[in-house]
């Protein structure tokens, strides 16, 4: 099937990136490439270090960057391991990281994948297709307390009660299978105003349990805990995230990183020694601007963050 794929908030990436042409870079969501393919038509002699956990993502990635393929190293596996992908290549160090969290265009436009709530299909939700944990799984296996937890924390449901409950009286009639008719109990579970609302009464709950089944936040813990040992000095870290836990995470460890001292306030002089690590690269998160919000929606919740390492 052809994708039609617009890389969100791309100037803003390359211009945070700060590309250097000998440099070493890593794109640690591939995804269709769209980010992958700018970063290494600006190399010489520098190389591209490409993640991605769907081997569809993967499979792609030639066609998608032909004529650069000399340039780049396409890796399959999770961004949270970047540490030991990285040991694994033999690379001590990069130059740049750029992260594209969440779920890729390609994977909610592939009806089959089971992601969305507007094409029926198999309940899966798997970034990683040989991963052990579904969406089904989730959905008829775990308890209604944990069902409304994921609802509530990852989706922010505000009818995450009403919701759960549904799903688990559903389940014990016969085993909830499709996107179809997971969507179609969220709905008949929500009031009559939430499903007056702008968004589709699922679209929370949908995300909620996407996050779930790929670990997304645990990733993203690890990402963050792995980056700045492998980062060069004067290397720069970029995150773009669509989801406000993602970008909390995100927020927290640039401003820990960031500040370095951790005496009290009242201390006179720092007697810690604590220097920052990075310096962060803009006081607030890039946004898209007007003329992408028009050309691709889906870059509405997206934010940028861009840290240099010191």
């Amino acid at each position: 099937m052809e994708y039609t794929h617009k890389p969100v908030l791309l100037h803003q990436s390359l211009e945070g990136l700060n590309i250097r042409p000998n440099g070493t870079y890593l794109d640690g969501t591939l995804g269709r490439a769209g980010h992958s393919l700018e970063i290494v038509k600006r190399l010489t002699t520098g190389r591209l270090i490409a993640i991605d956990r769907d081997k569809a993502a993967l499979d792609a990635a030639p066609a998608r960057l032909e004529g650069y393929m000399d340039k780049v190293t396409l890796v399959r596996g999770n961004f949270g391991d970047l540490t030991e992908v990285l040991a694994s290549l033999g690379v001590s160090g990069v130059d740049g990281m750029l992260f594209d969290l969440g779920v890729s265009s390609p994977q909610l436009d592939d009806g089959s994948r089971g992601f969305s709530y507007l094409q029926d299909a198999p309940l899966d939700m798997r970034m990683d297709q040989s991963a052990p944990l579904t969406a089904r799984d989730v959905v008829n296996g775990w308890t209604q307390e944990e069902l409304k937890r994921i609802l509530w924390q990852y989706g922010e449901e505000r009818y995450s009660g009403p919701i759960a409950a549904a799903i688990v009286r559903a389940r014990e009639q016969k085993p909830i299978e499709t996107t179809g008719q997971l969507a179609e109990l969220i709905r008949n579970a929500m009031p009559g105003k939430a499903k007056r609302e702008k968004q589709h009464p699922a679209k929370r709950s949908f995300q909620a349990i996407r996050i779930a089944v790929n670990d997304e936040l645990g990733e993203v813990e690890r990402l963050l805990s792995g980056a700045l040992d492998t980062l060069n000095v004067g290397g720069r870290l970029a995150v773009i995230s669509f989801h406000s836990l993602e970008d909390r995470l995100v927020k927290t460890a640039y401003a820990e990183w960031a500040k370095g001292c951790t005496c009290p306030p009242d201390f006179p002089v720092c007697v810690c020694g604590k220097t920052p690590k990075v310096k962060l690269v803009g006081k607030r998160p890039i946004v898209a601007d007007d003329e992408e919000l028009n050309a691709n929606p889906r870059s509405r919740s997206a934010k940028l963050r861009v840290a240099e390492k010191l």
